[in-house]
């Protein structure tokens, strides 16, 4: 079979047939937001980037247990290039795969995957609800606080932040940057800005 590049809509209209969970799919657009914000930042390819975010969890709510394996399946019966596809394996290195994120946009999704969940979990906490108004301290704040989030894996986060040589700082504020950009998408526009 010959490889296809898929476009957005394609991706977008793959995400929407193998997941009916709305977060699920405002988790695959927050995750777009910022890869293609990261990718903007570097001089990268913004649309591969994004669209590679996009479906990163492809198979995540029909096949839990199968979690980036089935997406290989997915995706290579639909001809989708072999970089796409190592990417979206490689953000479940340690986790559910052992593919280890080598280039830069592997370990910018590996990075940022689990940070999204943080950052939508903080401004849902927020009196405006939103991420438009939301500093770095806030998403600090609550990083340092175990209890909030329990789900979110930061060790990930913060070995991704290490593989990146980034400060921790500095990613949280590409992270709400990239999901500002796509805050109505993602129910975080909020009704109003506080000034929290």
């Amino acid at each position: 079979m010959e490889t296809h590049i898929p476009t957005r809509e394609e991706a977008l209209a793959l995400l929407k047939e193998f997941n009916k969970s709305e977060s699920l799919i405002k988790h695959g657009l927050s995750v777009e937001g910022v890869m293609r914000y990261m990718a903007r930042k570097r001089g990268e390819d913004e649309e591969k980037w994004g669209i590679i975010g996009l479906v990163h969890d492809l198979d995540y709510e029909r096949y839990p247990e199968q979690h980036c394996k089935k997406t290989r399946e997915i995706l290579e019966e639909r001809g989708w290039p072999e970089d796409y596809i190592r990417a979206i394996m490689s953000h479940g290195w340690g986790l559910v795969t052992d593919v280890e994120p080598q280039l830069e946009m592997e370990k910018v999704l590996y990075t940022i995957d689990e940070l999204t969940g943080l950052v939508t979990a903080v401004a849902l906490v927020r009196p405006s609800k939103s991420v438009l108004d939301m500093k770095v301290k806030s998403v600090t704040k609550k990083w340092k606080d175990k209890s909030f989030a329990a789900g979110v894996d930061r060790e990930v986060i913060a070995n991704g932040a290490r593989m990146l040589g980034m400060e921790l700082k500095d990613l949280f504020e590409d992270v709400i940057m990239g999901m500002r950009e796509v805050a109505s998408e993602i129910g975080l526009a909020g009704s109003g800005v506080s000034s929290a």
